[in-house]
C-alpha cells in the first residue's frame, strides 16, 4: 500500500476531498518526523509507539571484503505495535488462511 492509497481510503471514509485528505496525512507524517527528530516520543493508543533509540559506537564489517569499518554512535527511529494491533492482525489473518 503507498501513502496514495492511504489518501484514497481515508478520504472516501471521511468525505474530504483527495487533496484534503493529502494535507491531513502529510501533516502527521511531519509531525512525527518533528517529534522524533527532537527526541520526543509518541504514543497512540491502540496502534503503537514511536520512539528514538540511541545505538552506541561500534566496530562492524564490511560484507564484501571482510575489513573492520567504525561505525559511529547515531539514532535511529523505531515504532513498536500495541497488543491490540498485533491481535487484530493475528486475527484477520487467520481467517483468511481458514
Amino acid at each position: 500500500m503507498t501513502k496514495a492509497d492511504i489518501v484514497d481510503i481515508v478520504a472516501e471514509g471521511t468525505g474530504l476531498t483527495k487533496l484534503e485528505t493529502e494535507a491531513v496525512v502529510e501533516g502527521f507524517f511531519k509531525s512525527v518526523i518533528e517529534a522524533l527528530s527532537s527526541g520526543k516520543g509518541i504514543e497512540i493508543r491502540g496502534f503503537g509507539t514511536f520512539k528514538v533509540k540511541n545505538k552506541a559506537a561500534r566496530y562492524a564489517r564490511n560484507p564484501k571484503n571482510g575489513e573492520k569499518v567504525y561505525v559511529p554512535e547515531h539514532f535511529v527511529p523505531v515504532f513498536k505495535f500495541s497488543k491490540d494491533f498485533k491481535n487484530q492482525v493475528d486475527n484477520s489473518l487467520k481467517k483468511v488462511s481458514n
